[in-house]
């Protein structure tokens, strides 16, 4: 049972960070991060700025070369030249080590430099967006990683003090919050304000906005997201606030409900019959014939009722 459940944990995350991934590549949403997480909401970058950038590198694990995934790379291209790289890492579990992680992604960064994989030299930021319940109460540097061990202060001169950069996305300040103009102030205010929140924000990119708050909200299965849009007639391109895609959206839920509510009332119906024609000693075929016509059923549904509930 243990073994099930650090499987349907680790399931989970893989959907909160992929549909987290998914939602920060539109290059606005990556803009407004880099602009208000990273230059405490000046506007310095600009969307048509930014170009995707790998997010694969390769090391040499104990045996074999392995590769890493950074969720989000973008470069900062000016006159056609790098001038930065900025690394997305989305997190919904706390992790102690990842500060290890941090150094593998940037000092692979730094090494494509060295090697000349690619033609400018240019400084690497790494932020780490963290989705999770709790606070981060991880270390975020390698000083406190290792501050307990009363390693000699001379000694500690010389060790580079990689810091993690971490922020907490469930619970941002409001001045901060208020900085964000995609739709990743849908987001954190969301996330900040739960069911209470309203705001008449156009939003943007539907499909992938819903898919972030189905998976933050603790939905496993969101591969639907898109069909249901569509069932209300919303398309990625149509003018919508967050009320009314929400209104629609919760409207749509209640619709289906019912329709599962009728479903497994009229189950319930049925079973029901078939058991107290039985426990009164009716005729299986005559039973059978009644099921048909009193919840129109097809010959085949109706003999499968019976097959379930003789």
């Amino acid at each position: 049972m243990g073994d099930f459940r650090e499987f349907l944990t680790e399931r989970i995350i893989e959907t909160n960070d992929l549909a987290a991934k998914n939602f920060e590549t539109y290059p606005d949403v990556a803009a407004d991060i880099i602009n208000v997480l990273i230059y405490e909401g000046l506007q310095r970058i600009n969307k048509d700025s930014l170009l995707a950038s790998p997010t694969e590198t390769v090391y040499q694990g104990r045996e074999n070369l392995r590769n890493q995934l950074e969720d989000v790379a973008r470069y900062e291209m000016h006159d056609g030249r790098v001038t930065m790289q900025y690394l997305f890492a989305n997190q919904t579990r706390r992790d102690s080590k990842m500060i290890f992680r941090k150094a593998g992604y940037v000092g692979s960064a730094y090494r494509e430099q060295y090697d000349g994989k690619v033609k400018d030299v240019y400084p690497v930021v790494e932020i780490v967006l963290y989705w999770g319940e709790g606070s981060w109460k991880q270390n975020r540097s390698i000083y406190e990683m290792f501050q307990s061990r009363n390693y000699p202060g001379k000694v500690l001169s010389y060790i580079d003090d990689l810091k993690l950069h971490v922020f907490e996305m469930r619970k941002l300040p409001k001045e901060i919050r208020n900085l964000f103009q995609s739709d990743m102030r849908i987001v954190v205010d969301y996330l900040a304000e739960g069911n209470g929140y309203r705001s008449d924000q156009k939003v943007v990119h539907k499909e992938a906005l819903i898919k972030l708050l189905r998976t933050l909200s603790g939905e496993k299965n969101v591969e639907d997201t898109l069909e249901c849009l569509q069932k209300m007639g919303v398309k990625e391109e149509d003018e919508i606030t967050v009320c009314e895609l929400f209104d629609q959206y919760t409207r749509q839920g209640r619709q289906e409900g019912i329709k599962e509510g009728i479903k497994e009332g009229i189950k319930e119906g049925i079973q029901a019959l078939i058991v107290t024609c039985k426990e009164l000693g009716a005729d299986f075929d005559k039973t059978e014939d009644k099921v048909k016509q009193r919840f129109h059923l097809s010959d085949a549904d109706a003999a499968e009722n019976m097959r379930l509930y003789w």
